[in-house]
């Protein structure tokens, strides 16, 4: 594997990963905005709750992500 490729990888993985911990983050404080409006009489707790467990996620895949160098995402391989 050349240094190029290793770099244009290494890119993927921290775009993979930003994203993944956005929509994980702004998941959970849907679901904690949800929460806090229907069962704690709004209080702002569970929207920390739901927004820390997101990024909790997210920064737990993307410590997997980068410490398995061989997984290969969604790709095709192509029969010539």
């Amino acid at each position: 594997m050349t240094a190029g490729n290793m770099a244009e990888e290494h890119g993927r993985k921290w775009d993979r990963c930003l994203a993944d911990t956005v929509l994980k983050t702004a998941t959970g404080l849907g679901v904690g905005i949800v929460f806090s409006v229907l069962l704690f009489k709004r209080r702002t707790w569970p929207l920390a709750f739901g927004s820390g467990l997101g990024v909790g996620m997210g920064y737990t895949n993307c410590q997997h992500d980068f410490r398995s160098p061989y997984l290969i995402h969604g790709r095709v391989v192509k029969d010539q």
